[in-house]
């Protein structure tokens, strides 16, 4: 389910948060019947408000997050912007604007050290957010579609022009592809979904894409939008447009089965997400106690039972807060959100996977280091 006006679901939200849950009361017992959860907290208690922006792929399931939850914490306030993508997600909170911010990739070794608000600990990297880099499509007359990361990377590097090349054909031979010209829709901000895709293209398909993974698209002369909406709404408008996009937010556009190989194509599910996940990712070692930014091995995804391009998604907190108060509010909402709970409601009202339950155990620990 994927609600287009949140502000009209907010009562099913609540009812799944607390029906999921079995935790509206606010007791510590209540609380601890999810698991995991970082601990038990009276959210009635809370006051305050949270500020946080950054990764658009994340805005479906931060709507969600934030009405089931302030259900519960009803002094609480969560404004949450995603108009800033990953990138102006953490340079806002490295500047001191947000509690947390929110992003598509882990912080880069630069932007540690320019966290300096973090004190000496530095910041860590918790993925709260399961889903997958959808490749959407417009293309009349043509519902479903094939494509291998080799191909893939030919569209997206500019290389192959038309819908009726004959890479593309030979992996949809039952497809009546036109000669239309392809429209190729990239983001135009600092992405985090950028650089996952252009992960897997320099991992996947490395003799044919040359650029290393980044979150700002490397190639010009594409259809550059700004955000997730930006290229949704560009390849939604015009025929024989392709993009990629965080699947929550794709609405109604066409997505594109997936493979690695040029076989097995895989098209997007919450579980064929959750196993590629499983398969292909493992905790970076960052020397900060307490992160836990994932390194995903995309050759690692195999088979017809995972699709080949997840995309995790963070929330970056420093492990030392200035002030006690927005320390205790970051954290009882991130530990909500990394709760079986909170990931519950994500994938009923944002069409998220769930983060696996061992990871979900990792966090609460992590959140029980900060400061």
């Amino acid at each position: 389910m994927k609600f287009k006006n949140v502000a009209t679901a907010g009562a099913i939200l609540v009812a799944s948060a607390i029906a999921l849950s079995g935790c509206s009361s606010s007791t510590p017992e209540a609380t601890a019947t999810a698991t995991p959860t970082a601990a038990a907290v009276d959210y009635s208690s809370l006051s305050g408000t949270i500020t946080a922006g950054g990764s658009s792929a994340q805005a479906n399931a931060q709507a969600a997050w934030t009405t089931a939850f302030t259900a519960q914490a009803k002094g609480v306030t969560i404004n949450y912007d995603k108009s800033q993508g990953s990138g102006g997600g953490v340079t806002n909170w490295t500047a001191g604007s947000y509690d947390f911010a929110g992003s598509d990739s882990p912080l880069t070794a630069d932007q540690q050290t320019a966290a300096t608000k973090c004190g000496p600990n530095g910041a860590i990297n918790l993925p709260i957010y399961l889903d997958g880099v959808a490749i959407v499509y417009n293309l009349a007359g043509v519902d479903k579609l094939n494509l291998s990361a080799e191909t893939l990377a030919k569209i997206f590097s500019l290389s192959i022009t038309t819908w009726n090349d004959p890479a593309i054909a030979a992996e949809n031979p039952t497809a009546k592809l036109p000669a239309t010209a392809i429209t190729t829709v990239t983001r135009s901000d600092g992405s985090g979904t950028t650089k996952t895709f252009t992960n897997f293209l320099s991992q996947t398909a490395k003799d044919v894409w040359t650029y290393p993974a980044d979150s700002a698209w490397p190639i010009a002369g594409t259809s550059a939008q700004k955000g997730t909406s930006g290229i949704v709404q560009a390849v939604g408008a015009g025929d024989g447009t392709i993009g990629y996009a965080d699947h929550s937010a794709i609405g109604d556009l066409k997505a594109a089965a997936v493979s690695v190989k040029g076989k097995d194509f895989v098209s997007f599910s919450p579980e064929a997400v959750t196993s590629a996940f499983d398969a292909a990712a493992t905790t970076a070692d960052t020397g900060i106690k307490g992160d836990l930014a994932q390194k995903v091995d995309f050759t690692a995804i195999s088979g017809t039972e995972a699709y080949p391009i997840p995309l995790v998604s963070y929330g970056i907190l420093c492990t030392t807060f200035a002030d006690a108060k927005q320390k205790e509010l970051t954290t009882a909402y991130l530990g909500w959100i990394g709760s079986d709970v909170g990931q519950k409601v994500a994938a009923k009202n944002a069409g998220a996977a769930q983060i696996p339950e061992k990871l979900l155990t990792e966090i609460a620990a992590s959140l029980a280091l900060v400061k």
